[in-house]
């Protein structure tokens, strides 16, 4: 690391209202660095040992010869590991925010009450003009699977069990079987790797109860569409919850956007807050100064 600390890449496919609200949080969090777009002609690409990133282009990172720690504004670092550039040493730490994490259990509470007390029933016999009371289960009735015990995993799986539910928390690598089996809610929260692109797909819903639900909170890759679709067109799947999509924004006339048994959400369920965000990168860039252990630093066997 150099005496004097070097410009800091931002490489971030932000729009126009995303780095409004981006570069000055950072700045704030960051007072005594200089940000640099990544691009811009007015710095030397050489004396840049840092980078920030949200979903960079590939290879927008080669231009940086003494890059040195890579550190994601996202959860999910899928798409900067797909990057063939990348050099195989370089540390990439992943964004881990106490207040994401909230924000995702929120939704997922949200998801599964819903789906357990039939409100999405309600809103369809709302629109119908039907009156008609369904019934009301207890809690601790209702078995939740949880997909991912990370971070966010572990985190709805507590908020989930204080509520009642009985939750089955899944990693990769046990036995997932007995957790299909049980659950009448399945949550997905896995990170996006090799292993589990694609892992729910007919197999592993035919393995649900039948009319049990689905609520994807994680990536859009990992359900295949056609399956899920066929899953609960007949009635193998009784509800979908789907926050993320193989293609973003969903394109018009895709059969989810109409179908009566999916409830879609456009990539909300844990929006990243800039300023609580750009404090945690603050204090990571201090820690990684000072010599210490990186803190969240993805595992590049593992995929996050």
């Amino acid at each position: 690391m150099s005496a004097t600390p070097g410009p800091i890449a931002l490489a971030c496919r932000f729009d126009a209202q995303e780095w409004a609200e981006w570069r000055p949080a950072l700045a704030a969090a960051l007072p005594g660095d200089t940000l640099v777009r990544a691009g811009d002609p007015d710095h030397d690409p050489a004396t840049v040992e840092i980078a920030i990133v949200a979903n960079p282009p590939a290879g927008a990172l080669q231009r940086y010869p003494r890059l040195r720690l890579v550190q994601s504004l996202w959860a999910g670092v899928d798409k900067l590991l797909a990057d063939p550039t990348l050099p195989a040493d370089l540390p990439i730490v992943r964004m881990v925010d106490p207040a994401m994490n909230a924000a995702m259990a929120e939704t997922a509470l949200w998801a599964v009450l819903m789906l357990h007390r039939g409100f999405h029933v309600y809103a369809r016999q709302q629109r119908e003009g039907v009156w008609q009371p369904q019934a009301q289960r207890r809690a601790d009735a209702v078995q939740v699977g949880v997909l991912g015990q990370g971070q966010m995993g572990g985190e709805v799986s507590r908020r989930l069990r204080m509520l009642g539910y009985r939750v089955s928390g899944w990693r990769r690598g046990e036995p997932l079987g007995p957790v299909l089996a049980s659950s009448e809610i399945l949550v997905n929260l896995l990170p996006l790797t090799p292993h589990t692109r694609g892992l729910i797909d007919a197999a592993v819903l035919r393995q649900l109860p039948r009319g049990a639900a689905l609520v994807n909170l994680a990536r859009g890759a990992h359900v295949v569409d056609a399956d899920l679709l066929a899953a609960l067109d007949d009635g193998q799947l009784g509800h979908a919850v789907l926050d993320v999509f193989h293609q973003e924004p969903l394109p018009a006339g895709h059969r989810f956007w109409t179908h009566p048994a999916v409830t879609v959400l456009p990539h909300v369920a844990a929006q990243t807050d800039a300023h609580s965000a750009a404090r945690i990168v603050a204090q990571n860039l201090a820690a990684w100064r000072r010599g210490e252990a990186l803190v969240h630093q993805v595992d590049r066997r593992a995929g996050y």
